[in-house]
């Protein structure tokens, strides 16, 4: 289970890193990220998610790719 300031550590990220997307709290406790843009800068964002600067616990980061949706800029919810 992540902590409080999660979902806006996350967007913190992305936006830095110019990427769009979403961070979505689910009903189990888990957040969904989805990060569409330049893999490098993906990447980055991506071993940033459970890193030492991550807020709270996290204890995995299931990663999958799939097609881009074209998504623009980066929600919360």
């Amino acid at each position: 289970m992540q902590g409080v300031g999660y979902r806006w550590f996350v967007r913190g990220r992305a936006t830095a890193a110019d990427l769009a997307g979403s961070a979505t709290n689910l009903p189990d406790g888990r957040v969904e990220v989805v990060l569409e843009g330049p893999d490098a800068a993906v990447a980055a964002v991506l071993a940033d998610l459970d890193g030492p600067r991550a807020p709270g616990a996290v204890t995995s980061v299931d990663v999958r790719d799939e097609p881009v949706q074209g998504v623009r800029g980066f929600t919360t919810t």
